[in-house]
């Protein structure tokens, strides 16, 4: 079993930027693929970023490309997700994930384990 737990998250006005991060218990996180999904009230869970194994490749939403980074620290079982030019439309709760690799790395049932969530909020 994997726990991860999520923070970073809280309230920025618009075009100011916020870094999350995602922290991983037990020994296998380096074998696992890491992903962010983001869920508005109302809304569907919607994939936002997912890196490899090894850090070596990462994909991205179109509506975040350019403005967020998502990178890994398998030596302290970190994932983070730094985003810049925060829009409204980037308010959501924010949730890491974790998988094994798969083409399917856009889909929010492909992965195994999430954390609970935390809250970012853009203001206008």
């Amino acid at each position: 079993q994997v726990q991860l737990v999520e923070s970073g998250g809280g309230l920025v006005q618009a075009g100011g930027s916020l870094r999350l991060s995602c922290v991983a218990s037990g020994r296998t996180f380096s074998t696992l693929s890491m992903a962010w999904f983001r869920q508005a009230p109302g809304k569907d869970r919607e994939f936002v970023a997912r890196i490899s194994l090894g850090g070596t490749s990462d994909y991205y939403a179109d509506s975040v490309k350019g403005r967020f980074t998502i990178s890994r620290d398998n030596t302290k079982n970190t994932v983070s997700l730094q985003m810049n030019s925060l829009k409204p439309e980037d308010t959501a709760v924010y949730y890491c994930a974790a998988g094994r690799p798969t083409i399917m790395y856009k889909n929010y049932d492909a992965y195994d384990y999430w954390g609970q969530g935390t809250q970012v909020t853009v203001s206008s």
